[in-house]
């Protein structure tokens, strides 16, 4: 039981590390794309744009701080 913990939090920190808003961003675009998609409309556009909307938000509250 101890690995599969150790396994579980190993990937929570490589997905999440320390900006938990970044990974909620990145997983909010993944759904609005799926969603998009299951709606029939061509979204290649959608994560390129959430991505650097994130990144620069990211960046903007790093430099503020």
């Amino acid at each position: 039981m101890r690995r599969i913990r150790a396994f579980g939090l190993f990937w929570w920190d490589f997905v999440v590390g320390d900006d938990w808003r970044s990974a909620a961003g990145v997983v909010i675009a993944i759904g609005a794309t799926a969603v998009l998609v299951a709606g029939g409309v061509d979204a290649w556009w959608l994560m390129p744009a959430a991505v650097t909307a994130v990144l620069w938000l990211s960046l903007r509250r790093a430099a503020v701080a």
